[in-house]
C-alpha cells in the first residue's frame, strides 16, 4: 500500500485521528519536542545519529548512508517486532521525523508496505513546528480570557481546577510550564520541559478551545520559571480579558502555601539555598533571617513574611502596570474549602454554557 504524504497544514488540525502518531527521530530530539501524544520510535538512537552524521560529513556520504541503511533496517525491524504484531489492519499511523526525509518515510514505506495506510507529514516536525508558530500568533486572538488574579497563595492554581471541575475552559500555563512561577516556583522532582515543548503544549490547548466561550487563566508574567509565555498570548490576556481579583485571607494564603511547598519541610537546605538569589533584591540581612527561621522549622512565619515583605509589593506593581485592578470583579476564597463554590459563581458569571 502507498504512503500518504500530507501538509503539516493537514496534520496540525488531523493529527488527533491517526491511531499512532509515530515520531522517527533520535531519543534526543523527542526529548527536546514532539507532536502530542507521539511515540518515539527512533530509526537511530543518539549516538548512532551524531555518529552517521559526523562520516558523512567529514568522511564518505556513500559510506555513511550504507552503514546508516543497516542502522535503520535493524531498528526497524525491531519496532514491528514490539508494536506493530498487535496491530489490526485497519491501523492508520501518522509518520514523522525532522524534515519528512529518509528516516520518516523509511519507516513509513516499510508500513505500508506491511499493508497499514500509513500517512507521512510533508517537511516532517519542522515544517509543524513552523505552523505551531504561526498559529500560536493568531489563536489568541479568537479566544476570551478571564484573568484570575490575586497575590501569591491566593490559590489561584487550585480555582482554575476547580473551574475545570466545572466544566469551564481552563489553561493552566504553570502546569504546562512545570513551574509554580516564583523565585521558588520549581518542582521538586519535575523539570520544566524545551521551550518548544512548553509552545508545543500551549498550542494544543488553545487549539482545542471553543472560541464561542471563555478560557479562564492566571494572571501570569512573561516568564514562568525558564520558559517564555508566547507573546500574542500574553497581549491578549493582559489587553482583552476580564479581571477576576480573589481576595484570600493570609492566614489562609499561608496554609495553602504550607500545603503546595510541603516538600520544603523535608529539605530545609534547598529552601536556603533557593533563597539565595533574593539576596541582591532583599539584602543578605533578610534573607538570612528567612534561613534561620526555615531551619529552625518556624514554616509559617518564614512563608507569612515572604508574602508581606516580598511577593505581594512584587505583585501589586506587576498588576497596577498590566491590568486595570479597579474594574476586577471580585471573590473572596475564604477557606481551603471554599474553591468549588466560588468556581461555581465565576461559571454562572462568565460562562453560562459549561
Amino acid at each position: 500500500m502507498p504512503v500518504f504524504p500530507i501538509s503539516a497544514e493537514q496534520a496540525a488540525t488531523t493529527w488527533a485521528r491517526f491511531d499512532t502518531v509515530i515520531d522517527a527521530r533520535s531519543p534526543a530530539e523527542f526529548a527536546e519536542d514532539h507532536l502530542p501524544g507521539a511515540q518515539n520510535w527512533p530509526s537511530l538512537d543518539n549516538d548512532e545519529r551524531i555518529s552517521i552524521g559526523t562520516e558523512y560529513k567529514q568522511l564518505s556520504p556513500f559510506d555513511a548512508k550504507k552503514r546508516g541503511a543497516a542502522m535503520v533496517a535493524r531498528r526497524i525491524a525491531d519496532h514491528v517486532d514490539a508494536h506493530v504484531l498487535d496491530k489490526p489492519k485497519t491501523w492508520q499511523p501518522l509518520v514523522y521525523c525532522w524534515r519528512g526525509g529518509k528516516r520518516s518515510g523509511t519507516l513509513a514505506w516499510f508500513l505500508g508496505e506491511i499493508g497499514f495506510k500509513t500517512y507521512l507529514i510533508q517537511g516532517g516536525y519542522k515544517a509543524f513546528r513552523q505552523v505551531v508558530r504561526e498559529q500560536l500568533m493568531q489563536l489568541p486572538l479568537a479566544l476570551s480570557f478571564v484573568v484570575v488574579a490575586g497575590r501569591t497563595g491566593s490559590g489561584k492554581t487550585r480555582l482554575l481546577h476547580a473551574l475545570a471541575r466545572q466544566g469551564c475552559q481552563v489553561l493552566d500555563l504553570e502546569g504546562l510550564a512545570k513551574h509554580r512561577g516564583s523565585i521558588l516556583g520549581a518542582l521538586p522532582d519535575e523539570a520544566q520541559p524545551s521551550q518548544k515543548g512548553f509552545e508545543m503544549q500551549v498550542w494544543h490547548a488553545l487549539s482545542r478551545f471553543d472560541p464561542t466561550r471563555p478560557v479562564f487563566v492566571e494572571s501570569e508574567s512573561r516568564k514562568i520559571g525558564a520558559r517564555h509565555v508566547p507573546e500574542a498570548l500574553l497581549q491578549r490576556m493582559r489587553g482583552q480579558g476580564q479581571c477576576v481579583m480573589v481576595h484570600t485571607a493570609d492566614e489562609v494564603r499561608v496554609a495553602l502555601l504550607l500545603e503546595d511547598y510541603d516538600f520544603y519541610r523535608q529539605s530545609p537546605a534547598r529552601f536556603c539555598q533557593d533563597l539565595v538569589s533574593l539576596k541582591e533584591l532583599r539584602g543578605q540581612a533578610t534573607v538570612k533571617a528567612w534561613q534561620d527561621l526555615a531551619q529552625a522549622g518556624q514554616w509559617a512565619e518564614v512563608f507569612q513574611d515572604l508574602m508581606v515583605s516580598h511577593y505581594d509589593p512584587l505583585y501589586a506593581r506587576s498588576m497596577t502596570r498590566n491590568f486595570d485592578v479597579a474594574k476586577a470583579w471580585p471573590v473572596t476564597l475564604e477557606s481551603v474549602a471554599s474553591f468549588d463554590t466560588v468556581a461555581a459563581t465565576l461559571r454562572d458569571r462568565f460562562d453560562g454554557q459549561a
